[in-house]
């Protein structure tokens, strides 16, 4: 008997935490304000990333992570309707030190940069075009 209350207790821990992973992945959560750099622009232009007018959706990627393929799709479609958004992917293999640097802990990471290339939020797994509109509100 005590090993089938256990069995259950380990059910519902393990529903509860799947359950509040699941509701985080691709939510936008806004970037604390001193995390901005002086110089993001300039930064961002070395790494040979363009900063759209309005904002930026740079998403670290890897190239054997399927949500990164959906949330491309996702991303790629709203620039494009979208005046004055960019959507920019860097491979994680590629830019180890910038995953170092943004403490990228999984793929994707999408940043929400501004016109200026400071990150103002950012997400982890897969968005929905609904989260990434929601996201995009976040730079007017």
């Amino acid at each position: 008997m005590p090993q089938l209350v256990a069995l259950a207790a380990l059910l519902v821990v393990t529903a509860l935490v799947g359950g509040i992973w699941r509701a985080r992945q691709g939510r936008m959560r806004v970037t604390a304000t001193g995390q901005a750099a002086t110089s993001a622009a300039g930064r961002w232009a070395e790494r040979g990333v363009a900063l759209g007018a309005r904002a930026t959706f740079l998403q670290l990627s890897a190239e054997v992570c399927s949500p990164c393929r959906a949330t491309a799709r996702v991303l790629g479609s709203l620039a494009a309707r979208e005046d004055g958004v960019l959507h920019q992917e860097l491979d994680v293999d590629q830019h180890l030190d910038l995953v170092k640097e943004l403490r990228v802990l999984t793929t994707p990471t999408v940043l929400l940069l501004d016109s200026d290339g400071a990150e103002v939020a950012r997400a982890s797994g897969a968005m929905t075009p609904a989260q990434a509109k929601q996201a995009l509100a976040l730079c007017g």
